[in-house]
Order: structure tokens, then sequence, then C-alpha cells
């Protein structure tokens, strides 16, 4: 087969079709980005999408999903290491000042329907606020950049889930899911009408990309954060309608979900889900198991251990490769990535060792 251009070679892997090779995308942490401009491996403001040739570029439209869009951040509290925020949510997260990392969920002000009813609810279907949340100039520069370059572009955004739990922490979102059901499902409905709502605004307004990407942790180590009953019956509508949406444009849908969602992907699949991203190895999911059970009806990017590029073990990169990737590009359906993202000990030399040597084994005769 002749070379594809990247936007051609994605889309026909997200179909499942013929090509010359698996495509290539990656995250990185901004201190692994860091580390390696310190030690001269890049330049400061190297792409590095453009840098390691990747098939896929990202933009995010959708700049701000908090329920107050004007809300300024406040600074509660300061120490050397750490500041202690509101948000435009009114939750109170602790960051840490000189690394990337999750923030520490200190307080939130919605626990309950009624805070959610009273504080929240009433922005979130606020037209008024609709282009407070998006970014169109960033939106129309990248799409016509990945135009220009043959790439394939996919605009990234949180899901429903993803959504929720800022704005009452995971603790209060699941006690609800529990105890009031009906209150978490408001919230699915509330979250998945505005997204499709800015979608329609923005697609006449600067056109379609080529992907919708959502954002999804449905999961930790060994365990979905949900019964698959419980997901079927209060976050699946919401999918359903957001991905059956994004599918009326003519689009696949991939859903990003750190953790071990395995109980729940039939399901995902069944609400249109084409690509599963990221298959976290140490959290128990295993790409090989889930080529061999959904690959007739799921892509798949990423799940090749970080654990073994962290090590800067060739050996341990190329076993893994050697195991997973021969079984992950069978029929096509596969986009070459590691199980997370790039942390900040990898090498920069081990990680292209792991692109380069995933990229010979990764063409198709």
């Amino acid at each position: 087969m002749t070379e594809l251009t990247s936007k051609e070679r994605i889309t026909r892997i997200l179909r499942h079709e013929p090509v010359d090779r698996v495509g290539v995308h990656e995250s990185f942490w901004g201190d692994t980005y860091k580390r390696w401009v310190e030690e001269g491996k890049i330049e400061p403001d190297t792409n590095l999408a453009d840098h390691f040739n990747f098939d896929i570029r990202t933009v995010g439209p959708l700049k701000n999903m908090q329920a107050d869009p004007d809300f300024v951040d406040v600074i509660v509290e300061e120490t050397a290491e750490t500041k202690l925020v509101r948000n435009g949510n009114g939750a109170l997260l602790r960051w840490w000042k000189a690394k990337s990392g999750t923030p520490e969920h200190v307080d939130f002000m919605v626990k309950d329907r009624a805070a959610w009813d009273e504080k929240i609810r009433p922005l979130l279907v606020d037209d008024s606020l609709y282009s407070k949340r998006m970014d169109l100039d960033i939106y129309s520069q990248k799409k016509a950049d990945a135009e220009e370059r043959d790439l394939f572009l996919v605009a990234q955004m949180m899901s429903v889930f993803e959504l929720m739990h800022p704005v009452c922490g995971h603790e209060y979102m699941l006690m609800g899911m529990a105890l009031d059901p009906d209150w978490v499902k408001d919230m699915c409905s509330v979250y998945s009408e505005l997204t499709i709502n800015l979608l329609e605004i923005l697609f006449e307004k600067e056109g379609t990309p080529d992907a919708i990407w959502f954002w999804e942790d449905l999961g930790f180590k060994d365990k979905p954060f949900m019964s698959p009953g419980m997901y079927k019956d209060i976050v699946w509508p919401a999918h359903k309608r957001l991905f059956d949406f994004v599918h009326s444009k003519g689009l696949p849908v991939i859903v990003h979900s750190c953790g071990f969602i395995e109980p729940l992907i039939a399901d995902m699949v069944d609400a249109g889900m084409d690509c599963l991203q990221a298959m976290e190895t140490k959290a128990g999911v295993d790409l090989v198991r889930l080529k061999q059970t959904y690959g007739d009806r799921l892509s798949f990017c990423g799940g090749m251990d970080a654990r073994t590029l962290v090590a800067n073990d060739r050996d341990a990169i190329r076993a893994e490769l050697q195991r997973k990737l021969p079984v992950a590009m069978e029929g096509s359906g596969y986009i070459l990535h590691s199980d997370h993202s790039i942390p900040n000990q990898v090498d920069y030399e081990t990680y292209k060792y792991f692109l380069e040597t995933g990229l010979e084994m990764g063409t198709y005769s």
C-alpha cells in the first residue's frame, strides 16, 4: 500500500479498513516537556506532535465548562508549595504550585440536589453564557492548520461524568447515584444538552473536526466507579445522546477513560463509542484481551504500559510491543500510544526508541 496521509490513516483505522501502518499519537506531562527543554533535547516552544510526526492533532474548543464562566479563581490560602483555590464551580481545591498533578479535593459547595438546583443548574442552562464557554478562534486556527497538512483533528472535551465530579466531588456524586439517582440523572441530562448545544453552534460557525474525543474517567484500580447496572441506568442515556449526536454529524467518537472499566465497555460500545483510549495496564486493563473481545466493533488507542518507559528499559519496551502490537494491529483499528501519558521520569531517547520501534513493528507488509 502506498503511504497514506495522517488524515486518511486515522480515518481508515477508526473504520477498521486496511492501512499502511498503525497510527501514532501521545500525551505528555508538562513536567516532561520542561525536563526535555532543560536538557536541551528539544527547543523551547517545540510542538511535540510536530516534532514526533504524530497523525492526530487536538483542540479544546469548549474552554470553560465551569458553572460560572465569569468567575475568577480566588486563592483562599497559599504556602510555598501549594495554593488553595475556590473556582467557578464553588469547589475548593489545593494545587501544587511548581509541578503538575491532580489537586486535592478539599470541599465542595454542592453536596446534594438542593445546592445543584440553586447554585449550578441555572448557570448551565443560561444560553446567554454560551459564547463565554467556547473558543472559536483557536478551533478555527487548529482546523485550518490540520486541513492544510492533511492531519486528523479531534476536538477534545469532557463528557458528563467528568463534568459532574468537579462540581460535587466523586464522593457526593457516587453517594448521589445510590441515594438520589434522579439528581445525578438530571446532572447528566443538563451537561449532555449543554455540550450538544455548544457543539451545534461550533459546527455551524466553523465546521466539523474529524472526530470528537470525550474525556471520561470511569474507573480506578481493578474496578469502575459504579456497577454496570448503575452505569446503564444513570450515565448511559447521556452517553447515548451525546454519541448519537456526534454520529449524526458523520463523526466517530473516541472516549478516554483511565482506570479499570472493562465491565462497562459493552454498554459503552452500544452507546456508540468507536475508539477507546487509554487502557491503563496498572489498573488491570489488558489491550490484548480487549482486542480479542471487541476488536470487530471497537478501535483502540493506547494500552502500552508506560511503566516500561518510566524504567527506561528498552528490553521491557520491546517485549511490551512484541506482546501487544501484533494482536492490536490485526485487521487494522489501532493507534500507538502509551496506556496513559508520558511522565517526566522518561528519557527523551527512551520515548524515541518506543516510537521508532513501534512504527517498525507496526508497519503492514
